[in-house]
């Protein structure tokens, strides 16, 4: 039972949750390769049919043509939910489970059917079906092969019974054409699974750069790009209600520059990033724009009352001391907001209102005072 779950779970790539999504969505681009199989296998089975007249194999070319439909169905249904960008591991793996059901219908429709024919006592129709079959293998392995729990069952299942069926045939030449076929399918898997591991490194390669672009070298905060996408993803895309945009920058962040050096500095700051992390809710964002500036977005809020609540909590956090070596340092934080209805909003627009409010608050010479722009109501499209 062990030995079977570990090779059930090397099949599924046992990769990171990010390598594996983006895995499970390569079966999602395969549904062009997918509907041309189902037009071959109507084409020749009616060929078959015709050729040999066994209703049997009738029956079987028509459960195949609806199971080659379900599939088809099934992946253009679950295609744009395979596609969101906020796709979670367990709700990839369902769609994945739900995609497989008609995939491995068919590839079992598939293996009765070339069974049946190679019982038969024509020539010319088993070598069209092993065409087929071969055919259907290599569709497998271009269009599902990053998948090895589907690909490697559904290839074995629609070839083996023809394989075997073959090798009862009193004729060398089947017993020749069955060993090859059979090798090509061992070969097939070993390659099949060299081809999961590069690729699974190099999605992972990619997401890991990409992951890098989008954050802060030195407080892992999410950096200007990544906001902009946050922002862009759920507010701008008419998902939020209200909102609040928070500018944020340290007073006398420069004279500890100056006195202590910039380690010490750096280490400031990414204190304080990690303090405005742990202020904020898990759907908020909190990311550095450079220097000493940090922004802040409150997203869909209750009421006008939460971005005060919040810009108070944050003033705190950060006015506590802060312990870096032997050193205790204090600062103070200026910040201002703006309350709108991110619908209609462009971000910069709001930055820069946020800013202003900063400034603002700084002019009246009360570092710790914030004060909030009215809000802004969507502007009506022409």
């Amino acid at each position: 039972m062990a030995k079977n779950a570990n090779r059930t779970a090397d099949m599924r790539g046992n990769l990171p949750e990010a390598v594996e999504i983006d895995l499970i969505r390569t079966l999602f681009h395969a549904f062009m390769p997918a509907a041309l199989m189902t037009v071959g296998f109507i084409a020749s089975g009616w060929v078959i049919v015709q050729r040999t007249g066994d209703r049997l194999l009738l029956a079987l070319l028509v459960i195949g043509a609806l199971a080659s439909a379900a599939r088809l169905a099934v992946a253009w249904r679950l295609a744009p939910i395979a596609a969101q960008p906020r796709l979670t591991l367990a709700q990839a793996r369902k769609l994945e489970r739900h995609f497989a059901l008609p995939y491995l219908a068919f590839a079992f429709t598939l293996g009765w059917f070339g069974m049946r024919v190679f019982m038969l006592p024509h020539a010319d129709v088993h070598m069209l079906t092993m065409c087929l079959l071969v055919g259907y293998c290599a569709g497998v392995a271009v269009g599902m092969g990053l998948r090895l729990w589907i690909a490697l069952p559904a290839m074995a299942i629609s070839t083996i019974p023809a394989i075997i069926t073959a090798l009862f045939t009193p004729d060398p030449i089947y017993w020749v054409m069955s060993a090859l076929v059979l090798a090509l399918m061992v070969g097939g898997a070993q390659s099949l699974r060299n081809r999961q591991e590069r690729s699974g490194k190099f999605i992972g390669m990619r997401i890991a750069f990409a992951n890098l672009a989008r954050k802060d070298a030195l407080t892992a905060l999410p950096n200007r790009i990544a906001l902009r996408e946050w922002y862009e993803e759920r507010v701008a895309a008419g998902h939020a209600g209200l909102i609040a945009v928070h500018y944020i920058d340290l007073n006398g962040f420069k004279p500890v520059n100056d006195s202590y050096g910039h380690p010490v500095g750096d280490a400031l700051l990414t204190i304080v990033g990690k303090r405005i992390a742990r202020t904020i809710r898990e759907t908020d964002i909190a990311a550095r724009l450079g220097g000493d500036e940090f922004v802040v977005i409150q997203y869909d809020l209750s009421n006008v009352a939460e971005a005060a609540q919040l810009a108070a909590r944050l003033e705190t956090v950060i006015s506590r001391p802060f312990r870096i070596g032997r050193r205790t340092i204090r600062i103070s934080t200026g910040l201002g907001y703006v309350i709108a209805d991110g619908r209609e909003e462009d971000l910069d627009h709001l930055l820069g209102l946020a800013d202003q409010a900063l400034y603002a608050s700084k002019r009246r010479g009360e570092v710790t005072q914030y004060e909030a722009v009215e809000p802004i109501r969507p502007r009506a499209v022409a």
